[in-house]
């Protein structure tokens, strides 16, 4: 493993995470050599966890709860999609040994509704469900799709308006409660609260969709969601979060290596696993 190129993904819990079978898979398929790890790594911990890896040798890290936030503040330089989101999910170490860190969360939600599920955003009325740290890493390339218009619900008003005043620029985006989210059908709803991670679902009022309705929950899960049982009364389109996973890490490891994995096998294998 010493001649191996190593790479980590770090978080809090961790032993979850289905990263390093995803990245291993990629290696393979690529041809690529490295090692990818899962870290136990506390908020407390990530700077010096971040600087100990890349001096032992280290090429990039991945980033999960409740890392991403810190990690913007960790790297020498953010790309554009970090400085959108204000969080980094992926870091590379560049050939003058800074640190870039980069988000491909939004990305990687885009590609699996436009390509594994052929959703199409243009001109279409889209409900965000939350208005933290995940939302605001999808926000921008949802924008860059031209949908119609945006809304996004909190629990807590304030943060959604502010987060809609922050980012509409080309297209309306209101910012709302979940008591007072516009009486019409969406064309999508994404569920991007932390609700799914406590088996809870967010307060929504009736009359949201219909049955040509995309709803998706940006959590994975073994076992559908709260939400996505929800969701499943009403229309068929009903998904979570595991294709978003899968392509967001495709992203990273591009990145990384330079050379973009094949995506749907992988999806396959662990919705297989689900069964």
């Amino acid at each position: 493993m010493t001649n191996l190129d190593r790479y980590a993904v770090f978080g809090d819990p961790i032993n979850h995470s289905k990263s390093p079978f995803i990245h291993h898979h990629f290696a393979e398929q690529t041809g690529q050599k490295l090692h990818y790890s899962a870290q136990q790594v506390s908020a407390e911990q990530f700077t010096t966890q971040l600087n100990d890896f890349f001096k032992q040798g280290g090429k990039g890290i991945n980033c999960t709860v409740p890392l991403k936030e810190i990690a913007c503040q960790a790297v020498d330089h953010l790309t554009h999609r970090a400085q959108h989101a204000k969080a980094v999910n992926t870091i590379i170490q560049q050939t003058d040994g800074s640190l870039l860190g980069d988000n491909t969360d939004g990305v990687g939600l885009v590609l699996d509704l436009t390509q594994n599920h052929q959703v199409s955003l243009r001109a279409g009325n889209i409900l965000i469900l939350g208005a933290g740290g995940a939302t605001r890493g999808i926000l921008a390339p949802l924008l860059a799709r031209t949908p119609q218009q945006i809304v996004i619900a909190n629990r807590t008003p304030s943060k959604a308006q502010q987060l809609a005043l922050e980012f509409a620029h080309t297209v309306p985006i209101i910012g709302c409660g979940f008591s007072e989210i516009p009486g019409q059908k969406f064309d999508l709803i994404l569920n991007a609260t932390s609700a799914s991670l406590s088996n809870q679902l967010p307060p929504l009022p009736d009359g949201l969709l219909n049955s040509q309705t995309t709803c998706y929950d940006l959590a994975y899960s073994n076992k559908a969601t709260p939400f996505v049982l929800w969701s499943q009364q009403f229309t068929d389109k009903s998904l979570d979060g595991l294709g978003m996973l899968i392509e967001q890490a495709a992203e990273a490891f591009y990145l990384w290596r330079g050379i973009r994995p094949e995506t749907q096998p992988i999806i396959e294998a662990l919705a297989n696993d689900r069964l």
